[in-house]
């Protein structure tokens, strides 16, 4: 039998992702959610196709969170539109990750979903 760890930060990971991806198949054809996810660092990205080739898709990303292990945070950028992420103000890291994603889901400065 193998041993399978359960990360608890991506399983919080998943389930974010999991409740805002669209449940009818043909807006999911047009709009998806995904995450990479390494251990340290989340970044959060819409699928979508790219609108001059459908059969090209395109990850773009609108959300990061890193932990810093000297402080034991973890910190919440925003993506701009020149591609270039800045730290969320007024609410830039907590001690738990869930904290930061209920912020990003929020969206109360519409940083995230425009």
């Amino acid at each position: 039998m193998k041993n399978k760890t359960t990360d608890i930060n991506e399983f919080t990971i998943q389930k974010y992702v999991n409740s805002i991806r669209p449940d009818d198949p043909k807006i999911l054809a047009q709009l998806d959610f995904g995450y990479s996810y390494d251990g340290k660092t989340v970044i959060f990205y819409e699928i979508r196709p790219f609108f001059e080739n459908p059969e090209r898709i395109l990850n773009i990303e609108y959300a990061k969170i890193q932990f810093v292990k000297s402080k034991k945070i973890w910190k919440l950028y925003w993506r701009r539109a020149s591609g270039k992420w800045e730290l969320y103000e007024p609410f830039p890291e907590a001690t738990h990750l869930e904290k930061l994603i209920e912020i990003i889901n929020e969206d109360a400065q519409g940083c995230f979903y425009g």
